[in-house]
């Protein structure tokens, strides 16, 4: 296992990308607006090495960003499962269920840690 990415959600794109290219050094190296604006902010020309996220995706003041995640890879699909498996098992209740999430995000699933903060374990051949 090797963490890839940290996924912060943001209610002001331009002045996040403004804020981690001014304060530490990094530059966008992908751009999406697929289903909302993601950007990809890293140090390196190779987003595959480590990508900070920053998540377009509204959120009520006061609450938890629902989407924010530490992004770990692991080797195969079946891991992903075997991770959800063993969450599900010994009842940790705020979990995702493996999903799909094609070809820049990979087969991954969710766990909280103790203190509630997700955990995403994906698979995506190129990062293993």
């Amino acid at each position: 296992m090797r963490c890839t990415h940290v996924a912060l959600q943001v209610r002001d794109m331009a002045r996040s990308i403004e804020f981690y290219q001014q304060y530490c050094g990094m530059r966008v190296v992908r751009d999406s607006t697929e289903e909302s604006r993601v950007v990809w902010m890293s140090w390196e020309d190779d987003p595959q090495q480590f990508v900070l996220m920053l998540l377009g995706r509204p959120y009520a003041a006061g609450e938890p960003p629902p989407c924010q995640h530490i992004g770990i890879a692991v080797r195969d699909r079946e891991y992903v499962d075997a991770l959800y498996a063993r969450a599900t098992a010994e009842g940790i209740s705020k979990v995702w269920p493996p999903t799909d999430g094609g070809p820049h995000i990979g087969y991954f699933c969710g766990i909280a840690d103790p203190d509630g903060n997700m955990i995403a374990f994906s698979h995506r051949p190129e990062l293993c």
